[in-house]
């Protein structure tokens, strides 16, 4: 499944991609660097079992919160245009920040919603944009849950169970029904239908970081005694619902990935229930898992041994579906020892905010791409709006 990039593919995506300087005059025997006479893995097209998708490399824009959408959820100019230049400056597929399904699952300001018809314009100027440049759009679609505050949504959070802890502010939320659960499940699946409906390829549900389907997983913030609770084997049902659903939603083209964490200690999660949770979403309709690492370089025990948690994923899901992986890739060779681990497809986050071209930086004997901090002048030429950069002053040491 990981074929190696030729340099005349290489040139020709390049060539193709407007931020880019063309390769013209350049030899084949000038393309041998680091990697000998071949190309970095991670710039090798990928073929999706589903439908006729194609991506022109396995460089992945990671979901991220960057707090520049309308109070109603509607994209902004600067949302749009913040993605649309990731997909010109070459990564494979561009990946949007979570999605609120539902009107209440709304976990931050500036977050843009998909739980309404009217949020369909701007989808479908976005995944329009996306696909002009060549690349593939996903949204991350999620629902706060617990981590819905009540000063946003002006409701009591909910959750899998009655829960307080991390950014809920001495709140605690409630316990959702039944009818509730079903509820929020089919708005996951009118949210990728919707998606679908703009233009976009696919969707990822957002499992991972203590959100909703995150909730429903742990054994800690799901204490339910019915169908939806006990055993992981039940805990999943919530997610195993929403997979199914939006399958029911959605056309046989359409691609549905998962982003999942390793290990949530907070939520009861632990990397056992990981592997056993990929191995079930294995006998799903999904197209990826995606190991949401902090950093790709932590460790795990399991069955024994200890390896990163992007070799566990890679060992149970065995070649049955393609596996992105995430977690501090900055430069070629991070990116390179996410393959080397197992990973279909290297996903960023911070080094896709201050480098629109990453993809650019993969190439034969390219510098690293520059670390932080970044002046707010380059983050403005980067794209970021000034509630975007304003956000990353939280990040320690990003902007100077």
């Amino acid at each position: 499944m990981r074929e190696w990039l030729d340099f005349a593919a290489l040139e020709l995506f390049f060539t193709r991609n407007t931020l880019f300087t063309p390769l013209h005059g350049v030899g084949k025997n000038d393309a041998i660097g680091r990697y000998g006479s071949l190309m970095h893995p991670a710039l090798a097209p990928f073929t999706f079992a589903r439908g006729p998708h194609t991506v022109k490399n396995r460089c992945v824009l990671a979901a991220m919160t960057n707090k520049q959408s309308h109070d109603d959820g509607c994209l902004s100019k600067e949302e749009i245009r913040w993605l649309e230049m990731r997909a010109e400056g070459g990564f494979g597929i561009v990946t949007t920040a979570a999605a609120n399904v539902s009107k209440n699952g709304k976990g931050w300001d500036g977050e843009f919603g998909v739980w309404s018809d009217e949020h369909i314009p701007g989808l479908t100027t976005l995944a329009s944009g996306i696909s002009d440049f060549g690349s593939i759009g996903f949204v991350q679609l999620f629902h706060g849950g617990m981590r819905a505050p009540e000063t946003i949504t002006g409701v009591q959070p909910v959750s899998a169970s009655e829960n307080g802890g991390r950014g809920m502010n001495g709140t605690v939320s409630r316990a959702l029904r039944d009818e509730e659960i079903e509820a929020i499940i089919l708005d996951f699946a009118m949210a990728a239908a919707r998606c679908e409906r703009a233009g976009f390829q696919g969707v990822e549900l957002h499992g991972a970081h203590g959100y909703l389907i995150a909730q429903f997983l742990g054994s800690k913030t799901n204490r339910r005694t019915d169908k939806w609770g006990g055993s992981l084997a039940h805990r999943w049902r919530f997610l195993q619902s929403i997979i199914s659903t939006v399958r029911e939603h959605t056309s046989d083209d359409f691609i549905v990935g998962l982003r999942l964490s390793p290990v949530l200690e907070s939520a009861g999660f632990d990397i056992v229930n990981a592997l056993e949770t990929v191995e079930m979403c294995a006998n799903m309709e999904l197209d990826f898992i995606h190991v949401s690492c902090w950093d790709i370089d932590e460790t795990a025990e399991y069955e024994g041994d200890v390896r990163p948690y992007t070799e566990w994923f890679s060992h149970v899901l065995n070649g049955r579906m393609p596996l992105f992986s995430t977690g501090m890739i900055w430069n070629a060779e991070d990116a390179e020892k996410a393959v080397n681990q197992g990973a279909d497809f290297v996903g960023v986050g911070r080094v896709g905010i201050a480098h629109p071209n990453w993809p650019w930086y993969l190439q034969k004997d390219m510098e690293e791409p520059q670390r932080p901090p970044f002046s707010t002048n380059h983050l403005t030429e980067a794209g970021l709006s000034p509630a975007f950069i304003n956000y990353m002053r939280a990040w320690d040491g990003f902007v100077s």
